[in-house]
Order: C-alpha cells, then structure tokens, then sequence
C-alpha cells in the first residue's frame, strides 16, 4: 500500500466515538469516509489536533457527515487526555486547548492507564430565546406546538423539558434540528431527581448519538434559568453513555464539565 501513512487514536468520551489524529490534512470526503463504521474507522467524528510550542494546542472537529462544528465537549476531554498522554504538554492542570468556539481551560483530575477524568471549563451558557415549531397532526391534537430554549455554548443547540416519548429523538429531533440555517444540536429532556437530568441527544451532522458534552451543558443551563435545579450545585446530566457531571455559576451562567476519556485502539491512516 503506498502514500504517508497518520497514526492516529480512536478516543471515546461516554460513546461519544472519534478518530484522534495529529495534523492530518482534512476534506469532506476523507471525514466522510474514516467515520463510515461500514467502509471506514468508525466515528462520530475526526478530531485533527495541531501542537504549536509558540501557541495553545489546537482542536479542529468534522462530524461524521464532514461538516465542521464550532465545538465538542466531549471531544475536549479527549484531546486533553491524548496531549497528557502522549507527553505534549507540560501539565495537565490548566490545559488550554484552541476550539473554533475559543480556548478552553481542561484539568485532568485522575489517569490510569487509557482512562482519564477530565474537567473542562465550558465558556458561558447563552439563552437566545424560543423556537417554537407546530406539532405534527396539531389540529384537534392534545399537543398543539413544540417549545424548545435555544443556547448558544459555542455551537448551537435546542433544548426542551416537555414530555416526549423517547422515539421522539428520532421523529421530532430531525425536524427541530434542520429548522435555524446552520442548524442545530437537539436534546430532549426529564428531571428525575433534584439534580439528575435524563436526556436523549440529536446531534447536528451525526444524528442520534451515545452523548454530547455541549448538549450535557445546554441542558444544565436551561434547568437553572426554569428553575428546575439550583445554580451553583454539582449536577448530573444523564446520556445513553453514561454521566456528566455539571456546574452552572449564578449569574454568569459560566460551566464546568466533568466526565472520561479513554483510549480504545490506535492505528494508521494511509493517504495517497
């Protein structure tokens, strides 16, 4: 086989799958085809990471369909974790890691071999209103509209506390998430405790996915402003992979992140 071959590393952060790989030159058609789980790797995305010794190490992300989002949370976590483990940086207490949507502080608070604990501070929370869409079949229909709360955490999501039945994220969802022109990230959720949110997530260029970090904290920050939980208090957000742990400040509606990384294989990419 000839052409320069890329190590790379698939990472997942609570399912949340993807291909790890240092500088390699990226296309919509090579995103496309290492995330195919059929053809390819296997992902839900690539995450191309470029270490400058002159600069904060950077993070470029393409979903799975080759679009590029602005930001993965749980991609973050497991950057932070692949610079520490591979020696990159210095440290990994105050890790600053370059996103499209801005640097983001990551702490690596446990490490063992291939698991790793990583807290990222999220940036702000911003709440940009309603988007309200009519309900399939709504005339006569007990629900007459879908109410979602858009929040802005570096990409851009919709966020709903009504009651849905779970087949909803993939009859609902898709409809919701095509309505902005850029599009959006959707989660569909339910308080089943104080501070404990259950939630179901459609991501944006991916589709339904095992969890989403921005997602964990869009949600935590609806559930503050309605009143649902407390500011201020560790709260634990729900995915079908498993938990994140997440903090909203009063006021600023600033957020951390807690959850894993942890490496799965590693490999080669070869290019022509």
């Amino acid at each position: 086989m000839s052409g320069k071959a890329w190590p790379f590393e698939k990472w997942e952060g609570l399912g949340n799958d993807f291909i790890v790989v240092e500088g390699l030159p990226m296309s919509v058609e090579l995103a496309r085809t290492l995330c195919d789980r059929r053809f390819g790797i296997g992902a839900d995305g690539v995450l191309v990471v470029r270490v400058d010794p002159e600069a904060a190490p950077r993070m470029q992300v393409w979903n799975a369909d080759g679009s590029r989002p602005e930001m993965c949370g749980n991609g973050l976590r497991c950057v932070a974790a692949w610079l520490v483990d591979h020696g990159r940086v210095a440290t990994g207490d105050g890790l600053r890691i370059q996103t499209d949507a801005g640097e983001r502080r990551c702490d690596i608070v446990a490490a063992g071999p291939d698991l790793y604990q990583v807290t990222v501070d999220m940036g702000r929370a911003r709440l940009t209103g309603p988007l309200v869409i009519p309900a399939e079949g709504a005339k006569g229909a007990e629900v007459q509209e879908h109410r979602f709360t858009c929040v802005d955490m570096g990409n851009p999501h919709a966020v709903t506390f009504a009651p849905h039945p779970p087949k909803a994220i993939d009859t609902l969802a898709p409809r919701v998430a095509t309505l902005p022109p850029e599009g959006t990230n959707v989660e569909l959720c339910r308080m089943t405790g104080p501070r404990r949110i259950e939630v179901l997530v459609w991501e944006r260029g991916v589709g339904r996915t095992l969890a989403c970090g921005t997602g964990a904290c869009a949600v935590a920050a609806v559930a503050c402003d309605q009143g649902l939980t407390p500011y201020g208090e560790p709260l634990d957000v729900v995915l079908p992979g498993g938990a994140l742990t997440i903090q909203v400040a009063a006021g600023t509606r600033a957020l951390t992140m807690r959850g894993p990384a942890r490496r799965v294989f590693v490999g080669e990419v070869v290019t022509a």
